[in-house]
């Protein structure tokens, strides 16, 4: 692959990055009068008419494989993803789901070593990277209990990280069957929102006109909604087809030092030396697990 397309892949890749590591902060804002998947379903509606108005007449042939894959993608990475890490936040700091939220990588080479043998090898050192990242993580559950939190929300956090590598991966098949990225994207918002409905329907939402009057409301719907679903979500598919599912997934590194600064200077969250400590930790042993790869991206047929 040219060099060109590799720097655009690793600039679509870091300029994401940045925005999902202020997303915790618009959400945890909206928390306070909307309920985890109202915004969720919020969110993604938003995102699905902007991505319908900007390509509104692709329609492509599927077969039923390619169908159950992309309906996967959505149930992982759109519905259960947001609504595990929305429901994180609702139990923890922001800094902490940010920080746990990076340990994707590791989950995406221990899936792909699973179910494709043939493709890519873990080396040792993702096995001494993996040990130091609980390790981190452990700091930072530790730090949740030390100031009275509940590490449910950690714990959620870390299942999140589990859907979005399922959800990378299936990505990354998906744009070896040659379908364009905003298609991609539509249907598996598309899935995402009607695997969404059954927990819309049985929660506790109510209709209150006057929360979206509030301009604070309305531009981190807006936010979340445009920028950081409809335009990063396409913008990270197009990384995955570049770069490859592993490679792009390196940059969700820089996610917990984003979003630790934000939450610092917008939220007023603490930062102890647990979370400090942790997230060292955390970093050093995804940025050890990586140090032999050759090449990180994925050969997934």
């Amino acid at each position: 692959m040219d060099k060109d397309n590799q720097f655009i892949g690793h600039i679509l890749a870091l300029f994401t990055s940045f925005i999902w590591g202020t997303t915790f902060i618009s959400t945890k804002i909206l928390l306070k009068q909307f309920h985890p998947v109202e915004i969720l379903f919020l969110r993604f509606l938003l995102a699905i008419v902007v991505l319908w108005l900007i390509c509104p007449k692709e329609k492509l042939k599927t077969t039923k494989k390619q169908e159950i894959i992309f309906a996967f993608a959505g149930l992982s990475g759109i519905c259960l993803y947001y609504l595990l890490e929305n429901t994180a936040l609702i139990y923890t700091l922001a800094a902490n789901v940010g920080v746990i939220g990076c340990i994707s990588p590791l989950f995406t080479a221990v899936i792909v070593s699973i179910f494709y043998k043939d493709r890519e090898k873990i080396s040792p050192n993702f096995f001494v990277g993996f040990v130091l990242s609980i390790v981190g993580i452990s700091f930072i559950m530790f730090n949740g209990m030390s100031i009275h939190l509940n590490p449910i929300g950690d714990a959620l956090a870390i299942i999140a990280a589990l859907t979005w590598s399922v959800y990378s991966i299936l990505i990354k098949k998906l744009t070896n069957y040659g379908f364009s990225i905003i298609y991609i994207t539509k249907k598996t918002f598309l899935y995402g929102i009607l695997f969404m409905i059954p927990f819309l329907i049985f929660s506790d939402c109510h209709i209150g006109i006057t929360r979206f009057l509030s301009p604070v409301n309305a531009a981190n719907l807006l936010f979340l909604g445009c920028c950081a679903s409809a335009i990063c979500f396409a913008s990270w598919s197009k990384a995955i087809k570049i770069l490859g599912a592993i490679k792009s997934s390196a940059y969700i590194y820089l996610i917990p030092f984003i979003t630790i600064v934000a939450a610092t200077l917008i939220l007023k969250e603490p930062v102890s030396v647990f979370l400090i400590a942790g997230t060292v930790l955390t970093l050093s042993g995804l940025i050890i697990s990586e140090t032999d790869k050759k090449s990180g991206t994925l050969n997934i047929k």
